[in-house]
């Protein structure tokens, strides 16, 4: 009896899914709708001169340690690093696709709100620094460790053009995003609020 319990605890604790990662920043749902509201409404046009070496990321945090280096342990569980900061085991549950992975090598670090389209929306403007700033930022809901093919998927593309395969974490989403783009002043595009609010009435 003693022999099934235990193992039937151990299939639970297997199949308990794994925490989502909570980078800091996020906020409740009626201050992202206040922020989403104060943000400012535009066409958005490709000013031109895009290029993402003007957004230099995975700066050194401390130590040995990047940026990425630095969001794969806080993202993580379980992870354990060499003498470099490079991950040598741990496991990343991606809550864009709900998918755990435990090879660094298939998790990208996401920017929330892709450097391009930061571009585009405002950053042009930006001083080197504040461009630096802005790609290696822990203080907002701006790096995701997520799965890489979702990531390279997503792209530059704003929310109006695509949303992460998980529909649980169209709410989440939609908070980091209106956050990042409320913390740095952002414009966005009127189908991008449109598809901000139906993704934060989920919530």
């Amino acid at each position: 009896m003693k022999s099934y319990v235990f193992a039937s605890l151990l299939a639970l604790v297997a199949a308990a899914p794994m925490p989502a990662p909570a980078p800091p920043g996020i906020p409740s749902t009626a201050n992202a709708k206040t922020q989403l509201n104060a943000l400012t409404v535009r066409t958005i046009t490709d000013p031109g001169g895009y290029n993402r070496d003007l957004f230099p990321h995975w700066n050194t945090v401390s130590g040995a340690c990047n940026t990425r280096e630095t969001v794969l342990k806080r993202d993580g569980t379980n992870v354990v690093t060499n003498s470099a900061c490079s991950a040598t085991s741990g496991s990343w549950y991606s809550p864009f696709d709900g998918k755990t992975w435990t090879a660094a090598s298939d998790v990208d670090i996401d920017h929330m709100v892709p450097l391009k389209n930061a571009w585009i929306s405002g950053a042009n403007t930006w001083s080197a620094s504040k461009r630096t700033q802005f790609a290696n930022d822990l203080s907002t809901p701006q790096l995701w460790a997520v799965t890489d093919t979702v990531n390279q998927s997503k792209s530059d593309k704003s929310p109006d053009v695509w949303k992460p395969p998980l529909t649980s974490f169209y709410c989440t989403y939609a908070k980091a995003w209106v956050a990042v783009k409320y913390a740095y002043a952002l414009a966005i595009s009127s189908a991008e609020k449109s598809a901000l609010t139906s993704m934060l009435n989920t919530c």
